[in-house]
């Protein structure tokens, strides 16, 4: 067992090295800008007449506001490698990673919908302006209570990570980490590759908001549990096993939130970060008068 551990830790080590995480950043970012061109160039394309994929995806070749969809896509696959990252640190950064990545969704999805406003007649009854007017609502909200949570989770007091059951924790949490980087590698390549062939045969993905988001969260979910499984051999106290159950079902409510339509997707999302947020309060107020407690 401790050989399997060796492995996986030095496997995390080399594919999170700070020297990786760099190239990785640098290369979504150059993907990104020829995203952006080629996007750009599709919707001027499109503007002279030039219908390529205009009957599958006519939302994204409207207005050149909607090329920011492409680069956002990209960043989002950067964001997820680096809460593979933080999963073993804390399954506290974990999560507020994890909502860090829905509010870049639903910022993706803001960009999109923008072109489409309708600003004639009785602009304010139209169901997209008011779907639209709901979002910008909920990412504000969104916004505050990543900030609120955030600011809750520096209240949390540390233990050493010289601690020998922590550090074994922490190694069993790379092993996850690994894997899930793996099979998510894999599943975004067939992915992609699924949509390419799509694309080709002139078919159109029902819901691209959550194309390769809502697998993503499924293994989140059972990423967690795994965790949560391995948490209860090395901590019996109540408030952590509650706390990190609490932090399964806001991943849960959001994974819904991909299958939801209009206000409802919206509404799954904030309840989901402030059920989160209000189980992290909760939590420090048990938990602040201790001074040998972990994050």
């Amino acid at each position: 067992m401790h050989s399997i551990r060796t492995f996986f830790n030095e496997l995390y080590a080399a594919v999170f090295a700070p020297t990786v995480q760099k190239k990785i950043e640098n290369t979504i970012l150059l993907l990104a800008g020829i995203g952006f061109v080629i996007h750009l160039s599709l919707i001027f394309l499109e503007a002279q007449g030039i219908h390529l994929f205009s009957s599958l995806y006519p939302e994204l070749l409207n207005d050149p506001i909607s090329a920011i969809y492409t680069p956002f896509s990209l960043i989002l696959i950067y964001e997820i490698y680096l809460l593979l990252f933080y999963l073993p640190r804390s399954f506290t950064s974990c999560v507020s990673k994890q909502f860090e990545i829905i509010s870049l969704i639903v910022i993706r999805k803001i960009f999109k919908d923008i072109p489409q406003m309708n600003l004639s007649g009785a602009w304010y009854y139209d169901p997209h302006n008011l779907e639209l007017a709901v979002d910008l609502l909920g990412f504000l909200i969104l916004f505050l209570l990543i900030f609120l949570f955030n600011l809750s989770k520096q209240r949390l007091p540390k233990r050493p990570v010289e601690d020998l059951t922590l550090l074994r924790f922490i190694s069993s949490k790379k092993i996850v980490s690994v894997m899930l980087f793996a099979v998510l590698s894999i599943m975004s390549i067939a992915t992609f590759g699924q949509w390419v062939l799509d694309v080709i045969n002139q078919q159109k993905v029902a819901q691209i908001d959550s194309l390769f988001f809502n697998q993503f969260f499924t293994l989140l979910i059972l990423a967690d549990v795994v965790i949560l499984l391995i948490s209860f051999r090395y901590t019996e106290e109540y408030s952590k096993l509650i706390r990190n159950t609490g932090f399964i079902i806001a991943t849960i409510l959001i994974r819904i939130s991909f299958s939801a339509d209009g206000y409802l997707s919206m509404v799954l999302i904030i309840t989901g970060v402030s059920f989160a947020f209000l189980i992290l309060q909760i939590f420090n107020a048990m938990e602040h008068p201790k001074t040998n407690s972990t994050a």
